[in-house]
């Protein structure tokens, strides 16, 4: 029946429990019992100013009472379209604690795909920072809903005098808002809150409804938008905590790298620490330098982050004498973690005085985001680790739900509190998803090809479905090419991952013209141009290749891999070993 390491002859975790209770609370009574436990804690710090606890609390239903004022209710989804700020927390624990729902997307994304995401959850209001308004304002007559816009900006969560020389230099590039436009500034907004008198709702959802919409490309490598529950975030951070090794962490300090829109995030990075009393330093913008200079300033004793996060601190030059002794782990997900990249991150960790190895865990957006870890000071070469508990893992025979054996290559499904409700207005795409098996558990099958060994070691091998990763981003071909295939002059089009050494991958067009249009580079600069107001700067494409025409399978499909191999084999010559 799967295993998970709970399993009684199974238990690297050395003393992490089988089982976990589950609280029946929302993810904002959580936090609330952790204010309540610790209030003189930091729950977070920003640019150097700290928030305590009890203050965060009340930072929150000031928030929900301006939500209530002005017109959000229980149901309701509000997207938060921001980086790892104040205003982003303080908004996703405010719209639980009235029971509306979070839509969470990269403030880097381009007005079309934010349009999108706007439509698709119905959204009644969207929290978005100053510098990317005219993003929203593009797009404004295009939406299917009145949608109400929060603007919030950098300044406002500044101490001083950090604010003036914000406003200075930064604040100054920043285009300025329209003095008439529809929206409201996040200082007036807040004061919505007096406005409200009635009592904020004591219980307005359950612990099994859903409470926030993250997106992924499911099955078929098309966006979804998956609505994850209270439980699975609470889950996640409990099973987390437990499998750490190193519990109680209250008054341990996180640095909150990994972006709040994405499972690994707002998960890992957010909820996990803040319902166990620990602080999260919260880094809206990743630089190398930046990262070095957090690390050796405030000493984060726990820091997640993807592979490419961990290959530029072996790159950062303000590092070489660091003490990085504080650290009590070092944990990679959202893509998988080289052999040979976790031999160079053990080996400068264990050179600056770190008693941890980097551990390795996996996961996807439909179980939030991690689902097993390497177990503390113990891992198996190529391996993803061990279940979490109360977590089942089971490899099948891909299109089947038939297990197979130990070390047989199949689908990996994962089984579990953190398993998502469902993916939002798909009912189709869901029950392909989520299987009930013969032993009557609903699995969750992945998309994922790996193996298990007759210790329930799980190894990851390459995803089912077709989906680049670039630094820790899905990036799904499809919609690309959709929106390369809508412009006026290309006929055809194929987007492929090419192997990059420090984005692991990165983005590749290959493009037919329309008959009698020849090739030329003011074609490949319009196109670009192009592309970049309707796709997000990570996913776009480095080089368009223009071809007469595309390889393609037997069944007439375009052979993406053929190009796949074509363009690495490029790259292996052009740059070899």
């Amino acid at each position: 029946m799967g295993i998970s390491s709970s399993a009684p002859w199974l238990n690297f975790y050395g003393d992490t429990p089988a089982h976990i209770e589950y609280p029946r609370k929302t993810i904002y009574q959580m936090v609330e019992s952790a204010a309540q436990t610790y209030p003189k804690l930091n729950a977070y710090e920003f640019m150097g100013k700290a928030t305590t606890y009890e203050t965060f609390l009340k930072k929150i239903d000031q928030v929900a009472r301006a939500l209530l004022a002005y017109g959000i209710e229980k149901g309701d989804r509000v997207t938060i379209c921001m980086p790892n700020s104040p205003q982003a927390v303080d908004m996703f624990y405010a719209l639980n604690r009235i029971g509306a729902i979070s839509n969470m997307i990269h403030p880097l994304s381009a007005p079309g795909e934010i349009k999108f995401y706007l439509n698709f959850s119905h959204s009644k209001a969207v929290l978005i920072l100053d510098q990317f308004y005219p993003k929203i304002a593009q797009i404004e007559e295009e939406l299917e809903q009145d949608t109400k816009v929060i603007v919030a900006t950098v300044k406002d969560e500044l101490p001083f005098p950090l604010s003036v020389g914000y406003a200075l230099t930064q604040g100054r590039k920043i285009p300025k808002l329209p003095k008439k436009g529809n929206y409201i500034l996040w200082k007036d907004f807040l004061a919505l809150a007096a406005k409200y008198k009635k009592a904020l709702p004591s219980q307005p959802m359950q612990y099994t409804d859903g409470a926030s919409i993250l997106y992924s490309g499911g099955t078929t490598g098309t966006t979804k938008g998956i609505l994850l529950s209270n439980l699975n975030f609470n889950a996640l951070a409990l099973q987390t905590i437990a499998a750490s090794g190193f519990a109680p962490i209250n008054g341990l300090k996180m640095l909150s790298v990994m972006p709040v829109f994405h499972g690994f995030g707002l998960g890992i990075g957010i909820h996990t620490p803040l319902i166990a009393g620990a602080c999260c330093i919260l880094v809206p913008q990743f630089t190398v330098k930046t990262y070095a200079e957090l690390l050796v300033k405030k000493q984060p004793n726990i820091i997640p982050g993807v592979p490419t996060l961990f290959e530029a601190l072996l790159r950062a030059e303000n590092l070489e004498h660091a003490d990085l002794s504080f650290l009590k782990g070092v944990f990679a997900g959202g893509d998988s973690l080289s052999i040979e990249l976790k031999k160079k991150v053990d080996t400068f960790l264990k050179a600056h005085n770190a008693s941890v190895q980097i551990r390795q865990g996996y996961g996807l957006t439909e179980c939030v985001t991690a689902s097993c870890l390497t177990p503390k000071d113990y891992h198996r070469i190529g391996s993803i680790g061990v279940p979490f508990p109360d977590t089942y893992y089971k490899i099948v025979k891909p299109g089947t739900t038939e297990e197979v054996d130990p070390n047989i290559e199949g689908e990996i499904c994962v089984s579990g509190p953190s398993v998502m409700l469902g993916y939002v207005d798909n009912p189709e795409e869901t029950e392909n998803t989520l299987r009930r098996h013969t032993d009557n558990r609903v699995w969750l099958h992945t998309g994922d090809l790996g193996h298990m060994d007759e210790d329930g070691f799980i190894y990851f091998r390459q995803r089912i479905k077709r989906m680049i990763i670039s630094s820790g981003y899905n990036i799904y071909p499809g919609q690309l090419e959709n929106i390369l295939d809508g412009h006026e002059k290309v006929l055809l089009s194929c987007v492929i991952g090419v192997k990059d050494p420090y984005k692991i991958q990165k983005v590749k067009a290959y493009v037919v013209l329309k008959p009698g249009i020849e090739p030329s580079d003011a074609i490949k600069q319009e196109i670009l141009e192009y592309c970049k107001k309707h796709i997000a700067k990570y996913a776009m494409p480095y080089d368009i290749e223009f071809r007469s025409e595309l390889p393609k399978t037997l069944v007439g499909k375009v052979a993406y891999r053929v190009l796949e191999e074509e363009a690495n084999e490029q790259l292996s010559q052009q740059n070899p070993s």
